[in-house]
């Protein structure tokens, strides 16, 4: 009897299995350090000759089960990470391209597998992260080009994800991917394509304001920077 409560408790996330515990992500860690330089900049070449560690991570996610039963930070941690990887191996089976838009819709092609269910890269974009209403992670998911955030070379983890997210967000704000002197409010597109996202809690300068090393005043007219898609490496 007691047994079967457990495993009705398991079923409906009120205490987790040990299926679905919290993954390791030293190993993405790993092939981040050995290809990923402190700019964000990707070696796509070495980890198209050596890809044996990313597959090892790649296998490792696709087997797991997230769930109900995972916190918030587990949840994110491993929608991140599996983007950016899943991200690195769409680029390396397609190597040598100038530019991710160089393959036919990377966005929309369901090839990631996890537990069974196969996903896009707009799937967990759209469907997952962005309905966690974490806007930070928009500054932690990489889409392969010079204009997106860097890609950070360790992988988010559950215990250190909203530090390593402000830190994303303080990088990304501050970078030249940004233009904030006085009167001259130039952007990154990301601000536009996702403002709904950066105004759950206010308006947008204020988000902005939030990790900006040099605020910008509430009546700035704010324009767009062209973004460059050309491959991050």
């Amino acid at each position: 009897m007691r047994k079967s409560i457990v495993v009705l408790l398991i079923i409906f996330g009120i205490i987790p299995s040990v299926f679905s515990q919290q993954v390791n992500h030293d190993i993405w860690t790993t092939v981040l350090k050995e290809n990923v330089d402190n700019n964000g900049h990707v070696n796509y070449k070495n980890l198209k000759q050596h890809p044996q560690n990313l597959n090892t991570y790649l296998d490792l996610l696709s087997k797991s089960n997230p769930n109900s039963s995972w916190s918030k930070n587990e949840t994110l941690a491993f929608w991140i990470n599996a983007y950016n990887a899943f991200t690195i191996k769409l680029i390396i089976d397609h190597y040598p391209i100038s530019s991710i838009k160089d393959i036919s819709k990377p966005w929309d092609t369901p090839f990631i597998s996890i537990n069974n269910t196969s996903y896009s890269l707009g799937d967990v974009e759209h469907n997952i992260l962005r309905t966690i209403n974490k806007p930070q992670i928009h500054f932690a998911i990489v889409c392969a080009s010079v204009s997106c955030p860097k890609l950070l070379n360790e992988a988010y983890t559950a215990t250190h994800l909203n530090a390593q997210l402000d830190t994303a967000a303080v990088n990304f704000i501050n970078s030249d991917k940004n233009q904030l002197t006085a009167g001259t409010i130039k952007l990154s597109k990301i601000f536009k394509w996702f403002s709904k996202d950066f105004k759950t809690k206010g308006s947008l300068i204020q988000f902005i304001n939030t990790y900006a090393k040099h605020p910008i005043n509430a009546d700035e007219h704010i324009g767009y920077l062209s973004y460059n898609w050309d491959l991050n490496e």
